[in-house]
């Protein structure tokens, strides 16, 4: 069975989409980005540090850390930002490193967004 989840404490969806969805022992996070957050408007670095905290938000209500953290995919929209993000992600990461695939895209939905984070989570890591 899929559970379809909307976290309270994130920004409200207004799209045809949940945050996550939960399906056997593993949590799939929809493309999160600062839409709806203080720091939509701001540079890539600050939206990437309101994305990952997003993603501390739900780790929390799910009651699981970062090394639940299976694998990452990151979209921005200007490739050479990526050395700008890069510290947000380590200091983020704490040393438990996820699989990640960066993709370039032309465009995010919005004119203001710079960045959008997937992340697939393991709900049991002791398997």
């Amino acid at each position: 069975m899929v559970e379809r989840i909307n976290y309270k404490n994130l920004p409200t969806i207004v799209g045809p989409y949940v945050h996550a969805t939960k399906h056997a022992n593993t949590l799939y996070i929809s493309g999160l980005t600062a839409m709806g957050s203080d720091a939509q408007k701001e540079e890539v670095c600050l939206q990437t540090e309101e994305i990952l905290s997003q993603i501390d938000r739900i780790l929390i209500a799910e009651e699981l850390t970062k090394n639940n953290i299976i694998k990452l995919t990151i979209y921005l929209a200007d490739i050479s930002s990526l050395s700008k993000i890069r510290e947000a992600l380590f200091a983020f990461y704490g040393g438990a490193l996820p699989a990640c695939s960066l993709v370039e895209v032309s465009a995010l939905i919005s004119k203001e967004l710079h960045v959008e984070i997937e992340a697939i989570i393991a709900l049991n890591s002791n398997e």
